[in-house]
C-alpha cells in the first residue's frame, strides 16, 4: 500500500511531460526576470504556454487519463488510455478538440465526474 492509500493519483505521460515543461519555463522566466533579460522572460512564458499545448495533445493521443477513477491495472503512468480516441465524457480538453470527438464522448456510457465510484477491489487486493 502506498503512502497515499489505495488511490490512483493520475500520474501519466501527459501530466509528467507538461509539468516538467512548465517547471522549466517558469524557472527560466524567473531567472531571466532576475537577470533583467526581457527576451528570456518571454521565452520562458512561451515554454509554459507550450507545456499546456503539449499536455493537451498528449492527452488526446491517449497518454493522459480520463476524469474519475481508473481500474487498478491502468494506474501505471506508462499505460496508454485506449478510450481517448473517442473522447472522455465531461472532459473539457476532449470537447475543445472538435465537434466529432465531443459528440462521441457525450454518447459513451462512462460515468461522469462525481458519478459512481469504481468497482470495489476483490478481498485481499489492497489492504494492509
Amino acid at each position: 500500500m502506498s503512502a497515499h492509500g489505495d488511490v490512483d493519483l493520475g500520474h501519466t505521460v501527459a501530466g509528467w511531460t507538461g509539468t516538467t515543461l512548465a517547471l522549466l519555463g517558469s524557472a527560466g522566466a524567473g531567472a531571466a526576470l532576475c537577470a533583467a533579460w526581457t527576451p528570456g522572460v518571454w521565452a520562458g512564458l512561451a515554454l509554459v504556454a507550450a507545456a499546456g499545448l503539449v499536455t493537451w495533445l498528449l492527452h488526446l493521443a491517449g497518454w493522459g487519463k480520463p476524469s474519475g477513477p481508473r481500474p487498478r491495472d491502468q494506474w501505471d503512468w506508462r499505460v496508454r488510455d485506449t478510450a481517448a480516441r473517442t473522447g472522455h465524457a465531461d472532459c473539457l480538453g476532449c470537447r475543445a478538440s472538435g465537434p466529432r470527438r465531443a459528440a462521441a464522448a457525450a454518447t459513451t456510457d462512462r460515468p461522469a465526474v462525481g458519478g459512481p465510484a469504481a468497482a470495489p477491489l476483490p478481498a485481499g487486493d489492497g489492504g494492509a
